[in-house]
């Protein structure tokens, strides 16, 4: 599968946001991978709440689907929002992220599809980690 076509899922799967109060809708798809090698997309999208903490990133939305489904090595994750400006993962799906692969390639994009690529470990320097316990 190639970015543009992972960005492509991402893009759609923004369709599924719920986003009525900021109106900012987020799509994600990650590339995860079995313990028996077999990789598999999930997708998701923010879900917004009118208790503002309640609310779910989008990248926490399509990565537990692809933990319960046993595909535990998150590999590559495409996000995009609906602003021209790249969408980079919050802080603490940042944190989130780094449970499952801290080298994970993290494709931040714009609504037009435009993206730059990055490691999750210039986007958290020093995160927390299972190494840590």
């Amino acid at each position: 599968m190639t970015d543009k076509e992972l960005i492509g899922m991402a893009m759609e799967a923004r369709n599924g946001s719920y986003s009525p109060y900021s109106k900012y809708r987020v799509g994600a798809a990650v590339v995860a991978q079995n313990e028996r090698g077999e990789e598999k997309v999930f997708t998701g999208a923010n879900i917004e709440n009118a208790s503002y903490p309640c609310g779910v990133c989008a990248e926490r939305v399509a990565v537990p689907k692809a933990v319960f489904e046993g595909f535990r090595h998150i590999k590559t994750l495409a996000v995009v929002g609906s602003s021209d400006v790249i969408c980079t993962p919050c802080g603490m799906c940042r944190q989130f992220l780094n449970e499952f692969n801290p080298d994970l390639r993290v494709l931040c994009a714009g609504a037009k599809g435009d993206y730059k690529e990055v490691k999750l470990r210039e986007l958290l320097a020093f995160g927390f980690g299972p190494e840590n316990m």
